[in-house]
């Protein structure tokens, strides 16, 4: 036999009220912030879930920041070597214009003064900043200027290290190269021979051109021509072996081993000139070989000869220098690009997260205003029920 008492029955439609005012008070909170989860007890399973898919947007906005960062540097590299090209430009006419026989030295010393003025401005830009504390060619040690003049040329105090930035999920980018890839390692010739003429040479000879020829028959190596009287010459390969003989005649290719070596005006006997596999050099010790022979003071014609031969040897690595300029540019580019790729990928994901996360997080208005209106007339009802149960008593029934 159940008792009822008087008690029991307050008690039950106080917990009546108290668990309808309490849904309407979780509705009105979800109304308010227009999100149905406020807190984990509301939905643990879909908590967890909104916290790993907010960990996944935050992520995102990081790898745009790293973007936007790695953006500006390669742009800012693509200013500085587009700069640095017109510097060489300049100074590949201007050294065009030292090399005519027309030219005076004190003509070529004018000239030598505005050329060093360009490689000046050339080391300027090789210390450029990217406005954020840090200079564009340091590589990862960019808290200082990465070049500085020195007593034997132009010191890089960087590293070789090239940042690769996460800009998207598992996927990189490129940051701006270090110093030492752009402005050092440049290769010299035409970049994959170089021919030069011995110092000491009392001729006249010039190099001419050289090419290879026959890629098969080319060991890769270094070999000198050495001339003696009358015109002979012997071609040694590295070790000092003959590879070859022939009299020179001015203009006449000098064919051996796979390469072609032409040489102009009268060697004299004893002048060597050297070919083989061209190799780097840093732009600035290229600029510093030609101030010096510019302003070089030639008296004989084996001298001028060998002014000749370092103002035609510097218009080859300056022509190098600006190529590998052009290719550093559209390295830089083709990072330019991958960022463009990263930015359309971050959108896509960004808008499949805030999809995902807008169906566990966000409120459903229409929804969730009819259950608040059904929990408010549910409320009212508990509270008139609770009016009439207060007006009844046991002892009613008693008299």
């Amino acid at each position: 036999m159940t008792r009822i008492s008087t008690g029991m029955r307050y008690q039950q439609s106080l917990t009546s009220m108290q668990t309808r005012q309490a849904s309407l008070a979780k509705l009105q909170q979800q109304l308010a912030t227009a999100m149905k989860l406020n807190t984990g007890k509301d939905d643990p399973v879909g908590a967890g879930t909104v916290v790993g898919l907010d960990r996944a947007v935050a992520e995102l906005e990081r790898f745009g920041k790293n973007s936007d960062v790695v953006r500006h540097r390669l742009s800012m590299q693509e200013n500085v070597l587009s700069q640095a090209g017109d510097i060489l430009g300049r100074i590949n006419v201007l050294t065009i214009q030292a090399s005519t026989g027309t030219m005076s030295d004190s003509d070529r010393k004018t000239i030598a003064t505005e050329i060093r003025s360009l490689r000046d401005g050339l080391l300027d830009l090789s210390n450029t900043a990217d406005g954020m504390g840090r200079f564009l060619f340091g590589g990862t040690q960019d808290g200082d200027p990465p070049f500085a003049r020195s007593g034997a040329g132009v010191a890089y105090g960087g590293d070789q290290t090239q940042r690769q930035v996460e800009v998207a999920p598992q996927m990189f980018a490129a940051d701006a190269k270090p110093g030492s890839e752009v402005f050092l390692r440049v290769r010299t010739g035409n970049g994959r021979l170089d021919a030069g003429a011995a110092l000491a040479n009392t001729g006249t000879g010039q190099i001419g051109s050289f090419t290879l020829t026959d890629a098969a028959a080319w060991d890769g190596g270094r070999y000198q021509v050495e001339f003696g009287a009358g015109g002979d010459y012997i071609v040694r390969d590295a070790g000092g072996g003959a590879v070859g003989t022939g009299t020179y005649k001015a203009g006449e290719a000098i064919v051996f081993a796979g390469l072609q070596l032409t040489i102009t005006g009268s060697p004299a006997a004893g002048d060597t000139f050297q070919i083989g596999p061209s190799e780097t050099r840093d732009v600035f010790a290229t600029l510093d070989g030609l101030l010096q022979a510019l302003t070089s003071t030639p008296t004989t014609t084996a001298e001028r000869a060998a002014q000749q031969n370092a103002l035609s040897s510097a218009l080859r690595d300056i022509s190098m220098a600006e190529n590998h300029f052009i290719d550093t540019r559209a390295s830089g580019g083709a990072q330019l690009a991958a960022l463009d790729q990263a930015t359309e990928l971050r959108s896509a994901l960004d808008v499949t997260l805030q999809t995902t996360l807008s169906g566990i997080r966000d409120l459903d208005y229409v929804d969730a205003i009819g259950r608040f209106n059904l929990e408010k007339i549910a409320l009212e009802a508990a509270q008139l029920s609770f009016t009439q149960m207060q007006r009844l008593s046991l002892f009613d029934l008693m008299r």
